[in-house]
């Protein structure tokens, strides 16, 4: 995880990250911002999620899992370490932890839970709140490497450079749509469905995404990858890699297609068009 900007300033999907039968699978670290929702259900390794976060299906964290206060999650919690869920959470399901339960206050469990390690009742820190606040005064002094190691020392990360899963504050994902008022960064190889909204929009190489991107600003769709839906922006540009597919319409103020690229619809375009050997239907 990086520390050169604020990491929950950004929808970040990392590399080979999918969604398989209504869960949201990655391998690394799932990071969920306040308010965010989510409603699929969530697989990855440590599961963070702030205040008040939303989760429409169950959680399968392989180490820890860290839910803070008035957090909802309909589904069970499967936690392979340790667990933190903070006061006046609800859980639809089962939690069931294989190692230590830390648990707040008026947290209501439908089903049960049941612990391996030490239960401890009591209002943990919002896992959160304690992290950005203690990292961002690392940072106004300076110290950088510090910040950097508490970060992987946390995540138990042994791999530092693994990206997270990010959704920012006040998000919400689903089938139907992945809305943010951020920038939107897509790893590779990753097969996602719904409909993408975002500030600006990264994808990468490979990726399958079973819906349309609209932002307000540029988007760029990585190589060998296909767009199931058209491709909109307010005020950017549109730069299409060789070898990508967009099986609908494309609409911006300048287009930038590569030898190879494939556009399946009409393309429209206020300013430059760029192309370069295009296979295409229809050019305005």
């Amino acid at each position: 995880m990086s520390l050169s900007t604020d990491p929950l300033d950004e929808l970040s999907i990392p590399d080979g990250t999918t969604v398989e039968e209504h869960d949201l699978v990655t391998d690394g670290d799932v990071l969920m911002g306040g308010r965010s929702t989510v409603e699929f259900g969530i697989r990855g390794r440590n599961v963070l999620a702030g205040e008040g976060v939303r989760i429409g299906g169950g959680v399968e964290a392989e180490a820890d899992c860290r839910l803070d206060m008035w957090s909802d999650v309909a589904g069970n919690v499967l936690v392979g370490r340790d667990a933190f869920i903070g006061e006046r959470t609800h859980i639809g399901g089962q939690l069931m932890v294989s190692g230590d339960l830390d648990v707040g206050d008026d947290v209501d469990i439908e089903d049960g839970f049941e612990a391996n390690g030490w239960i401890v009742i009591r209002n943990p820190m919002p896992t959160i709140v304690f992290l950005f606040v203690y990292l961002k005064q690392l940072m106004l002094l300076g110290e950088e490497e510090a910040a950097q190691n508490l970060v992987n020392e946390l995540a138990d990360e042994e791999d530092p450079e693994e990206a997270p899963l990010i959704v920012p504050r006040g998000a919400t994902v689903s089938d139907d749509a992945w809305r943010v008022s951020t920038p939107a960064s897509i790893g590779d190889e990753c097969r996602l469905h719904g409909n993408i909204r975002a500030e600006s929009i990264a994808v990468g190489e490979d990726c399958n995404i079973f819906g349309s991107l609209r932002a307000k600003h540029d988007i760029y769709i990585g190589e060998g990858t296909r767009v199931h839906g058209d491709v909109t922006t307010r005020k950017g540009e549109v730069r299409i890699a060789p070898g990508a597919l967009v099986l609908g319409d494309v609409s911006c103020s300048d287009l930038e297609l590569s030898k190879g690229a494939e556009v399946d619809g009409t393309m429209r375009a206020r300013g430059n068009i760029t192309m370069q050997g295009i296979a295409r239907r229809d050019v305005e």
